[in-house]
């Protein structure tokens, strides 16, 4: 099943973080992020400040429905992305799930 097809499940912690493999098999199901502070990360450029913003608008709404929230940088007409579960204080296939939904809403 595609990342994008499931749902971010809440978590509430007591579960490992995915380790360095798991990791690295998730990470090739999405595109152009990389592990950064042991986090997701990607930047997206937009034309202009206005278009970065309504992508924005529609992150945040994808974020509510999922129940998990990104990290975002807000420059003029770039956003920069980070995504960990803080609750475990690593990665999670919900990241994933993120990434993937965030990038199918910039296709």
């Amino acid at each position: 099943m595609a990342l994008t097809d499931k749902k971010c499940v809440p978590c509430e912690g007591g579960v490992e973080p995915f380790d360095e493999d798991k990791t690295n098999e998730m990470l090739k199901q999405v595109s152009g992020w990389v592990i950064w502070n042991g986090h997701l990360y990607k930047e997206i450029e937009f034309k202009n400040f206005k278009e970065n913003m309504a992508f924005l608008n529609k992150v945040a709404d994808l974020a509510e429905d999922e129940g998990h929230h990104p990290d975002f940088c807000v420059h003029y007409n770039k956003t920069e992305f980070e995504i960990w579960t803080h609750a475990i204080d690593g990665l999670s296939e919900n990241d994933f799930i993120m990434a993937a939904k965030i990038d199918e809403l910039s296709e």
